[in-house]
Parts: structure tokens; C-alpha cells; sequence
């Protein structure tokens, strides 16, 4: 899991939105600092050249009088240098005096060192509590007269708050953008996602039929990937098969010396042993059953691999078995009820379903009083529901909890039902199906198989 200033993202989306919505808005904080800065120095600029041409209407009049203090003969006509305090001034600086406009009263500018080549700008501390932005140059009227400072001042609170406000408005104007440019964020990270969307939904059928394989068709970073994902499945099969076929192997091996067993057994009761062959009879049931699960194993592991592409008639494997039991000396005294449409299909292979409806139906028969109903259709969710219930005892709700929980058998609860109900909830989990067992409305227990639609159906 990735953590990012201790907020912890477990989702690749939420990272790359995150990192994407964190860059931007970096990059616009940086643009509205640079356009604000560029901003600012336009205004200055501006306000610079229009007092150089006050300056220089100044200048044109410029002459030393008598008494060696300057005299501007020609005044700029903004009405502003006439004004008290107005915050547009100008002052004309020599060794022996200055003269000022009447904006300034009995104020004065602040003189500093200035250049006779070009006009300067900078900002000083003014009168009335005023900051200004000043502009001045040193000229000499006459070549060998004395150095004259003409300064043109105006108080920057009119830039400032130009710039205030053109720096708010572009930061709203920033904000919708990083909104926008989020959003497009969010488009391309779903565009780019989307290939492992596809993956997900390969693998959701990988893992329903270990056959399959992730296509090569994705795009090149993602590639090496589904060659990695293709191999450990591959790896992933041959185990499988092997440690399958060693199972079924031992399974079926053992059975000779397990009929071997059982034939000692008989000779052994025939002598008069009859507490030796009933514990052999017992070791040879319990082993028997063992291997009974193991092959079940092995079938639920087959179903698995091609649930994906079987399909049972259920009332014809209904009818099949039901054509067999109802000969057995248990058979014959139940009655068999099947309500289960001709249409109907379950996504299982004939033969794992017969083993299923098999198990589920002789359990069924030898509990029942005297009725058996198998029933099977379509809820309103899509899933295709089979149902086995009896007339019979049933089992209480606890042992019901009992036998579902994975790794525990009915039988181990001491109910009898035995162990082909594990074999069958083995075979029902390995087709994505669902098993639950419940009161039958006939008062005995009911099992209900549920399997849900594909997702390719319709």
C-alpha cells in the first residue's frame, strides 16, 4: 500500500489523481506567482513612461534662475500636481534650492543618487505616509551649469490594488482551470486504466476456468504482465494436474488392497472373529470414505475447469436417477415429485450434475417418510435454483451452520446424513455455484443448489 504524508492510497487511480490533481495545482500556484510578478511589472512600466512624459514636458521648460534654484517653465497638465496630497508630484532638485509642485505643500520627495544617462524608477517613502513609485534623472540645463534632479512620484495604492485584485481574479480563473484540467486528469487515468478493467475481468474467467488465457492484445506496457500472469497459470495447471492425478492414482491403487481387506474381513467373521472384523469393517469404511472424497476432489477439480462451457438438462438427470433409485428396496416405498421445467439448463457438465442430484436424492430417500420432491427454477435474480427436499426428520438449524463451515462434515455432527453432502457442496463451489440447507415445506430438510447467470448469457 502506498503512503503518501501518512494518507494511505491502496487504489492506482486514487495515486495517479492524487499525484496528477498535486502537479497541477503546483503548476498553476507557480504561474499565478510568475503572472502576478509579470503582472506587476507591466503596471509599473506603464505608470513609469506616463511619468517620463511629465518629466520631460519638465525638462522642456527646465532653466536655472537668478538665485541658481530651478525653474520649470512648462508644467504637465494633469490637475493632480495642483492638488494636495493627491498622490502625483514633482520636484525639481538643484545645490541651491528646488521648486515643487503644489500637490506636495510642504512636503518634499526624497531625494537619491540618480543617473544623467536615462530615467530611473524605484519606489520611496513618500509624504502624508505615502509610498510612491519615483522616476528621475539628473539634468543640466546649461553644459556648464549645475546638476538639477527632476523627480515625478505617484502613490502606488492604485497599483497595489490593481494588483490585488487582477492577482484574486486570477486565481478564481486558476482554480476553474486546475478544476478542468482535474477532470481531464480523471479522463485520462480512467482511458489509461482501462486495459487493467480488462485484465480484471480476464482474470475473473481465468480463475472460473484454469483452461483460459489472458489474450496478447493489450498494449505494450502492460504486456509483460499477461505474459507473466499467462506462465504462473500455466505453472499453476500442470501442478495441479500432476498433484490431481497422483491423488487419483493413490485413491484408485488403494482400492484393491482395501477389497483385499474387506475379503479377510469375511474370513475372519467366518472364524468367529467377529470383534476383529467389525474393527476392520470400520478402518475399511473410514479409509473407504476417504477416498471417496479425494476422487470427489478430483471431479470438483475437472468441473471447475469446464464449468464454463457445460450445460445439464436437469429433469433428464432428474428422471435418470430417480429411474434407478425407485428400484432399491428404500424406493420403492417413496414417492418422487418433480417439478422442474422442460426449458431449464444449469450451467454444469451432465455428469458432475448426476453426481450432485444423485447424492442429494438417495440422501433424501433414505430420511423420508414417505415423499420426495426435486424442483427447480429460475428467481428473480437470474441464478437457477435446483431443490431437494423430504418428508422426513430434517436437521436442526445449528447443524445446518455445522456442516457449511469448510472443513467439517455432516457426519462428523453425528446427524447421519453422511458424507456425500461435503461431495456435493466440493462439486456445487467448484461450478460458482452456492449450496444452503434449510426446513423443507414438507417438514424435513431441503437443499437448495444455486447457481448464478453467466455473464456472457443474453
Amino acid at each position: 500500500m502506498y503512503e503518501f504524508r501518512g494518507v494511505k492510497l491502496a487504489s492506482l487511480r486514487l495515486r495517479l489523481l492524487a499525484a496528477a490533481a498535486i502537479a497541477l495545482f503546483l503548476a498553476l500556484a507557480l504561474a499565478w506567482l510568475g503572472l502576478t510578478w509579470l503582472f506587476e511589472r507591466h503596471v509599473e512600466r506603464r505608470e513609469a513612461a506616463a511619468m517620463i512624459r511629465s518629466a520631460e514636458v519638465l525638462v522642456s521648460g527646465l532653466r536655472i534662475g537668478p538665485d541658481g534654484v530651478p525653474v520649470a517653465d512648462a508644467l504637465p497638465e494633469d490637475r493632480r500636481f495642483e492638488q494636495i496630497a493627491s498622490g502625483l508630484y514633482w520636484q525639481l532638485s538643484a545645490a541651491s534650492g528646488a521648486q515643487r509642485s503644489s500637490s506636495l505643500w510642504d512636503q518634499k520627495l526624497v531625494t537619491s543618487p540618480a543617473r544623467d544617462s536615462e530615467w530611473e524608477t524605484h519606489k520611496i517613502a513618500g509624504p502624508f505616509g505615502d509610498r510612491l513609485l519615483v522616476v528621475d534623472r539628473i539634468i543640466r540645463p546649461d553644459r556648464n551649469g549645475p546638476a538639477v534632479i527632476v523627480q515625478v512620484a505617484e502613490n502606488d495604492r492604485d497599483i497595489a490594488i490593481a494588483e490585488r485584485e487582477f492577482g484574486r481574479e486570477l486565481a478564481v480563473s486558476l482554480l476553474l482551470l486546475w478544476i478542468a484540467l482535474s477532470a481531464a486528469a480523471w479522463a485520462q487515468v480512467q482511458l489509461g486504466l482501462r486495459p487493467l478493467a480488462r485484465i480484471r475481468g480476464q482474470m475473473e474467467r481465468l480463475r472460473r476456468n484454469p483452461a483460459a488465457r489472458l489474450p496478447n492484445d493489450y498494449p505494450a506496457e502492460i504486456g509483460p504482465l499477461t505474459q507473466a500472469i499467462n506462465a504462473l497459470a500455466d505453472a499453476r495447471g500442470a501442478d495441479l494436474a500432476r498433484a490431481r492425478s497422483r491423488a487419483a492414482d493413490l485413491a484408485h491403487s488403494l482400492k484393491t488392497p482395501l477389497a483385499v481387506l474387506a475379503a479377510q474381513t469375511r474370513r475372519a467373521r467366518a472364524a468367529g472373529a467377529d470383534d476383529a472384523a467389525d474393527g476392520l469393517e470400520r478402518a475399511i469404511a473410514a479409509v473407504g470414505a476417504a477416498l471417496e472424497a479425494e476422487l470427489a476432489r478430483s471431479r470438483a477439480a475437472a468441473a471447475r475447469g469446464a464449468a464454463e462451457v457445460a450445460h445439464a438438462d436437469p429433469k433428464a438427470v432428474v428422471e435418470r436417477l430417480i429411474g434407478v433409485i425407485e428400484h432399491s428396496e428404500r424406493g420403492e416405498m417413496i414417492a418422487f415429485d418433480v417439478a422442474i421445467d422442460d426449458t431449464l439448463t444449469v450451467p454444469v457438465a451432465s455428469e458432475d450434475l448426476a453426481e450432485m442430484l444423485g447424492a442429494l436424492i438417495e440422501n433424501a430417500t433414505r430420511h423420508a417418510r414417505r415423499l420426495v420432491r426435486v424442483a427447480g427454477h429460475v428467481d428473480v435474480s437470474g441464478k437457477t435454483v435446483l431443490t431437494v427436499e423430504d418428508d422426513g426428520p430434517g436437521i436442526q438449524d445449528i447443524d445446518a451452520a455445522t456442516v457449511l463451515m469448510r472443513g467439517r462434515r455432516l457426519d462428523e455432527a453425528g446427524t447421519g446424513h453422511g458424507l456425500g453432502l461435503a461431495i456435493v457442496r466440493d462439486l456445487v463451489e467448484a461450478t460458482e455455484g452456492e449450496i444452503a440447507l434449510g426446513t423443507a415445506a414438507l417438514g424435513g430438510l431441503c437443499v437448495s443448489l444455486r447457481w448464478p447467470p453467466r455473464p456472457d448469457a443474453g
